[in-house]
């Protein structure tokens, strides 16, 4: 009797269309019957491509009769609407793109597919990316598969509940400030959110071009080590990605012993009105950690609370440059008015949200004249500073572990109205992508309300492979990325 096909794993699935249990087509189409299921309820894709996938699973199932083998060959993965996909719409979760079909592909989405990957279709993210919870996409917000009330995280929201709801195998998802570590916590499942420079970002639509970093959302931290020998690797068509060899990620992952690993706790990341089953929680990952052989430093990171202001002076200013382009003149939403101005006042009027908007006006001013020096230039200052700190820990450690959030998944609307408290949601992602680093979030348990809880494993810049086989070695001996909504 055949499992049922979405609950599989990358490798999993990997094994049976190897063995010839099933075919990519019976697999892909699990998944697109799964779909049609649940995501009326949970809005975890904006856009499904039932005959592309399909017509790319009989394509995968030809080979594999050929005799090809592979990772990812016949692998049903979602995209988020972020990254560029030759002939299939990608709106960045925004009005203003709501029509718009490119013609080519990004990079990661030409190497999956050159992989044999099958692309159920795209996934919902906050518009262009801005966002902890999925609420500001344009096509309405996504829903957590564990409580539907309750948000999915963000930006990759809609990654992380279309894995958690065993709507695709695995799915890519961005992390410019915590967006592939925040969904991957809320949701109960493996993100990994890679360094800076490690996987090419041509392709995708940006938001902060010095923060930016593609991930990968999958059901254990073997699933993300797969798919990220694939798509990581140098791209001469991005200029800041890494010209550097790409590790063997997956023979990284070496088993549960842990003997001569040195974690370092934070202490700045255990605060005041953090959730205290979170803490526990984590605390309890960590002593697990030390059970298999590591051993256990507390460290500081004296900067961190810098992290917020300078995020939110930086991520603005860098969004405010990117988004300049969109203005009705190329591609995207036109709204005609009465000249050039006019049109393209009343075309970002119209086709960007709110909290864009908030952003591009922030950015705008921290880059005007008079302002630049006192407002974006210290806090690029502020960020070497942040950057010394890990620089520094990691002399004494080979990896940070803290938790990925101080509280589990929020009810929808609940920060709507206030701003602030949506960003300090970040409080403990967005200095990893002001450092440039990598790490990991693992599902470490469940609060009282059954809802997830995320341990973050922080490496230094190209320490994927790190940060994977401890999260590995983890999941060995826990079942805690097993819990399924």
């Amino acid at each position: 009797m055949l499992p049922d096909l979405s609950t599989l794993t990358v490798h999993a699935a990997r094994e049976g269309l190897r063995s010839r249990a099933f075919s990519a087509v019976a697999l892909t189409q699990a998944f697109l019957d799964r779909i049609t299921a649940l995501n009326p309820t949970l809005n975890a894709y904006l856009t499904v491509d039932a005959d592309g996938a399909l017509a790319m699973a009989t394509a995968a199932d030809a080979r594999i009769v050929a005799g090809e083998d592979g990772p990812l060959l016949g692998v049903p993965i979602a995209l988020k609407d972020v990254l560029v996909t030759r002939g299939v719409r990608t709106t960045a979760g925004s009005k203003i793109l709501a029509d718009y079909v490119p013609v080519w592909d990004a990079t990661v989405v030409a190497r999956l597919r050159a992989a044999g990957a099958v692309f159920l279709g795209k996934t919902n993210t906050d518009e262009f990316a801005m966002g902890s919870s999925t609420e500001n996409s344009a096509f309405g917000v996504t829903r957590n598969p564990w409580a539907h009330d309750r948000v999915p995280g963000g930006s990759s929201g809609g990654s992380g509940a279309a894995v958690a709801a065993g709507l695709c195998c695995a799915a890519l998802g961005t992390d410019t400030g915590g967006s592939v570590r925040l969904p991957a916590a809320f949701c109960g499942v493996t993100g990994l959110k890679n360094s800076y420079g490690r996987v090419s970002r041509y392709g995708l639509i940006a938001f902060g071009s010095s923060l930016d970093s593609i991930g990968i959302l999958a059901r254990d931290a073997r699933d993300a080590a797969s798919i990220n020998a694939v798509i990581a690797g140098h791209d001469p068509q991005d200029a800041t990605s890494l010209d550097a060899p790409v590790p063997d990620y997956t023979a990284a992952l070496t088993g549960p012993d842990l003997r001569g690993l040195r974690i370092g706790v934070p202490r700045e990341y255990f605060i005041e009105g953090i959730q205290p089953e979170v803490e526990a929680a984590v605390r309890a990952a960590i002593d697990g950690l030390v059970a298999l052989g590591a051993t256990c430093h507390e460290v500081s990171l004296p900067n961190t609370s810098l992290g917020l202001p300078v995020y939110y002076l930086i991520a603005p200013a860098e969004a405010s440059a990117n988004l300049a382009r969109f203005d009705g003149v190329k591609y995207g939403l036109r709204i005609e008015g009465d000249g050039l101005e006019s049109m393209m006042r009343e075309t970002r009027g119209a086709g960007f949200g709110p909290e864009v908007k908030r952003r591009i006006m922030l950015g705008t001013y921290a880059l005007s004249a008079g302002y630049h020096d006192a407002y974006y230039t210290r806090a690029q200052r502020a960020r070497t500073l942040i950057k010394r700190d890990f620089d520094h820990a990691f002399e004494h450690v080979d990896v940070i572990a803290s938790p990925v959030a101080p509280g589990t998944a929020f009810r929808i609307g609940e920060h709507v109205d206030d701003p602030l408290q949506m960003y300090l949601e970040d409080v403990f992602t967005i200095n990893m992508n002001l450092a440039g680093i990598c790490g990991v979030s693992v599902p470490c348990g469940l609060d009282s309300n059954r809802l997830p809880i995320g341990l973050q494993l922080m490496a230094p810049a190209f320490g994927e492979a790190i940060a994977l086989r401890v999260a590995d070695a983890y999941q060995r001996v826990t079942a805690h990325h097993l819990q399924r909504p």
